[in-house]
């Protein structure tokens, strides 16, 4: 067990509470919290809870000084990408993320491929890169093939379009000439089954999680436009059911690669794969826990995240990872028109007492004095742990009971047809 340790933890989303959870299940670690929005799952976890902007930097750098903090832990990437882990390893608060240089990998998307190519990092896919939207067009009239068109920065994952899938070749090239990106990332259209593997990075060091499933379309049948991910699954074993142990493994491969070229790396870093007929393949690198993933991951972590984040600040190997050996099903239930038009300010209500054995993760909401308000994102998440993946769906779906009026949720998420469609596709992309 680690020595008492004060830990900072900024931001306010679900991905944010399953961390808090995570660290507070240690009764070595004394948790503060800082976040635009007031989480009440966040709060009630936490010694205290300051209401900043996860941005910025001077005044987060300054709350992390005044509770006299050891270490932080940063939820979003938008705050890595303006330097806050930079600005607190500065002021002598040990942060599990990585400075904005490193963070590149997600938050440069021209970066992340450029480097990939330059280290040759498996999985790589075909690509350009434009910052002159003219030339783009011009290059998907002529590639032969589809192609995903990619914004170089940060999108909240809203910002790709995938001929072939979300819309045409005519779409897209307006999609390109309406915007204001300056920079854009074209490359091939990766056909097969997304899947994400998270791993904690220190000295050199890997230690991989479990591969969870995330759904990003907003409705059930994986229609609709993308949203941030309406859920997620994992299953017992570090696989899922459409991936061979040995796809897992060249995941892992990829990460590693990854870490060997970028030495000074520390965090989580968060690999998106399509496993495609020839295995996987890159489709991006996150700087930080997913969003759903996370609450796959921690709940069913049994080593204390805290002794990692202390292994990885004093140098020392970071212990091996246990899990608990569970399947784990996360549904978001989210504001009524989200993603396009998402109601915020509406005030809801959660009933907690109709979770029953699933777990509730709070996300984009903000609680005020007169109750609970929804923001433009994600409102709440249920998870449920099981045996098997068609339990745990079960106990997060009955646990969607706890959603009132005003919210919205994809209930299919998990359930065996889905989890069997996803077996069955990648069987007839190997021939098998």
């Amino acid at each position: 067990m680690s020595e008492s340790e004060t830990v900072v933890l900024v931001g306010g989303g679900g991905r944010e509470h399953a961390i808090a959870r995570a660290l507070a299940a240690d009764p070595a670690c004394e948790v503060y919290a800082c976040a635009s929005n007031r989480n009440p799952g966040i709060a009630g976890l936490a010694a205290g809870f300051g209401t900043v902007e996860e941005t910025a930097v001077d005044e987060v750098v300054a709350y992390a000084t005044d509770v006299g903090a050891d270490l932080a832990v940063i939820g979003p990437e938008a705050a890595l990408e303006v330097g806050l882990a930079d600005a607190l390893d500065d002021a002598g608060v040990y942060t599990f993320g990585p400075g904005s240089e490193a963070a590149r990998i997600e938050t440069d998307k021209a970066f992340q491929r450029e480097f990939m190519r330059s280290e040759s990092i498996p999985g790589c896919p075909d690509f350009a890169v434009f910052d002159d939207m003219d030339a783009a067009c011009d290059y998907i009239d002529d590639y032969d093939g589809d192609l995903a068109v990619k914004p170089a920065g940060l999108t909240g994952g809203k910002g790709v379009r995938v001929i072939g899938d979300q819309v045409t070749r005519q779409e897209a090239k307006a999609y390109l000439r309406d915007s204001d990106y300056g920079r854009v990332v074209l490359e091939e259209r990766l056909v097969g089954e997304e899947f994400t593997v998270q791993a904690f990075v220190a000295n050199g060091e890997v230690r991989p999680t479990p591969a969870v499933q995330d759904h990003k379309r907003a409705y059930e049948g994986d229609e609709g436009p993308n949203t941030g991910g309406m859920g997620s699954y994992s299953d017992a074993a570090p696989e899922l059911p459409f991936m061979t142990a040995g796809d897992y493994a060249d995941a892992v491969d990829i990460l590693e690669a990854t870490v060997d070229a970028l030495p000074e790396y520390k965090g989580v870093l968060y690999g998106q794969f399509m496993l495609t007929a020839d295995g996987p393949k890159v489709v991006e690198f996150n700087a930080r826990f997913g969003d759903p993933e996370a609450m796959n991951t921690l709940p069913v972590l049994e080593t204390s995240f805290l002794d990692v984040v202390t292994a990885a600040r004093d140098g020392e190997d970071l212990p091996r990872l246990e899990f608990a050996g569970k399947a784990t099903v996360c549904k978001y239930a989210v504001p009524e028109g989200y993603p396009t038009d998402p109601s915020s300010g509406a005030k809801i209500a959660v009933d907690e007492d109709s979770v029953g054995e699933a777990l509730l993760f709070y996300a984009s909401v903000d609680e005020r004095e007169d109750g609970l308000y929804t923001t433009t994102s994600r409102s709440f998440a249920v998870v449920g742990v099981a045996d098997s993946i068609a339990e745990a769906e079960t106990r997060a779906d009955d646990a969607l009971a706890a959603a009132g009026d005003g919210l919205r949720v994809r209930h299919d998420v998990g359930k065996p047809d889905l989890v069997e469609r996803r077996i069955e596709h990648m069987d007839a992309l190997r021939g098998e």
